[in-house]
């Protein structure tokens, strides 16, 4: 901290909750004002989720209370596509029913071609892709592009899936890899805390010279230069 930054606006976009990973938009300063822009934007968000099939959990979660155990052996992969593809159908139809505008119409077709057709933001969550990454029972991954989501929906999802093929599944992570535009290839590198403590000792120091050298070079006032009013 110096004395170029005594006070900094930090925003925050579509949030991640703490059990999970991946691309976080944040404004800083004057980028505060375009997430409000990114908030209105029908943008589409990407993941990875991780799941384990043959356990149910209170919280949908691989960490959470075990509520039930079964069986897995006969679950394929073409079955767990299969489920997949009668999810995306189904959220097909919810992502037109809430677009609010007429499929028949042009301006329907317009905003299709532009990739623009989707639910304004009081929607239900909705999922615009899904699709196996890998599948090595009893985990699995799965890439998922949605609207309107939030982590815990997607463990539900999950969840769900196992039920679909007549067990259970719990998820093991949730990985954003996308929001809107940006990707985990345009963002910021983790940096580790004992690296980011290093840089802010340099700061410091860096500035508290400058604070000396400012007050060594500017001039004393002598009692006898001072001029009451």
């Amino acid at each position: 901290r110096g004395p170029e930054f005594r006070r900094i606006k930090v925003g925050v976009g579509h949030r991640l909750d703490a059990s999970s990973s991946g691309v976080l938009v944040i404004g800083v300063g004057r980028g505060n004002k375009l997430l409000n822009d990114l908030y209105q934007m029908c943008v589409t968000r990407d993941y990875t989720l991780d799941g384990e099939f043959g356990i149910a959990t209170d919280d949908f979660s691989s960490t959470g209370k075990i509520v039930e155990r079964s069986t897995y052996d006969h679950i394929t992969r073409d079955k767990l596509e299969k489920v997949l593809a009668m999810l995306q159908g189904a959220n097909q139809k919810a992502l037109l029913m809430y677009s609010n505008v007429d499929m028949h119409s042009q301006e329907a077709y317009e905003m299709a071609v532009r990739g623009v057709l989707g639910p304004d933001r009081k929607s239900m969550p909705i999922l615009t892709g899904l699709r196996v990454k890998s599948f090595q029972p009893p985990h699995f991954t799965l890439e998922v592009q949605c609207l309107n989501e939030t982590q815990q929906y997607l463990r539900k999802v999950v969840h769900e899936i196992g039920l679909e093929l007549h067990s259970t599944a719990a998820c093991t992570a949730v990985h954003r890899t996308r929001d809107g535009t940006f990707a985990l290839n345009t963002g910021l590198d983790y940096v580790p805390l004992d690296r980011l403590r290093c840089r802010t000792d340099h700061s410091e120091r860096y500035h508290a010279s400058k604070r000396q050298s400012a007050q060594m070079s500017s001039p004393v006032e002598s009692s006898e230069d001072t001029v009451a009013h």
